[in-house]
This record gives C-alpha cells, structure tokens and sequence, in this order.
C-alpha cells in the first residue's frame, strides 16, 4: 500500500495534505482498495462547518457505501466536483486527482492528533 510520508492520517483511513491553514482530504490507498471500484462520491457541501469525527461524505463502491469523515473541525472551502464525472480518481489517484475536499483549520492543534505515515502503516498492518 501507498503511504506518502508527508501526508497525515486519520484512524478511519482518510489522508490529510496540510497546506498552510487549510486542509486537503482523501481517502487512502488502503481505504481504496477495500472498496474496490469507486462509482460515486457526495462531496461535501461548500461553506459547511464541520466537527472533527462528523461525516462530511460519502463513497460509494460497487461492494458499499462508506462515510468520509472530517479528520478535524473547520469549514468546507473547497470541493473536488470533477469527481462527480469522474469518480474513479478515488481509485486511480487517491493521493493526487481523487482528493475530496478542502478544509479551512478551526484548530491548528487538531493535525497533532492524527497519525503520521509510520503511525498509519502500524494501524493497517496490526
């Protein structure tokens, strides 16, 4: 599985690129694959408050549905639409072109909390 060591992680397998204050989430490599092809994606709604652990999406997969939720509390400022025509990016390029959303950082603290690469890999191998 692809880990990228710059990115953080949260336990419910979504990534986080920090880009100054905001920032951009997905799902992993990981979390891909366990869905398996990828026919649909909710992106969240532009302007939205979220709370850390609130679901801000959804995936869907020709096996399930899985929720997407904000690894930390903020505002939606930017949301990937090119996957409403092209949902498969999720799995092409979960770390590139299938990015979700943005979020503007309520708490710069919260990024502390979530894993790092070597924290990830120890969850989905253990």
């Amino acid at each position: 599985m692809n880990t990228p060591e710059d990115l953080r992680y949260s336990s419910d397998h979504e990534w986080v690129r920090v880009e100054g204050s905001r920032a951009r989430i997905g799902i992993t490599d990981y979390a891909q694959d366990a869905l398996g092809d990828v026919v649909f994606v909710q992106v969240p709604e532009l302007g939205a408050e979220v709370a850390a652990g609130a679901g801000i999406s959804e995936v869907e997969s020709t096996k399930s549905v899985s929720d997407i939720y904000a690894p930390m509390a903020g505002t939606i400022v930017e949301v990937n639409a090119d996957l409403d025509d092209a949902p498969e990016r999720i799995n092409a390029d979960p770390y590139g072109e299938g990015w979700i959303c943005v979020i503007e950082v309520a708490d710069a603290a919260a990024l502390d909390a979530l894993l790092d690469a070597e924290g990830y890999r120890k969850l989905i191998e253990g």
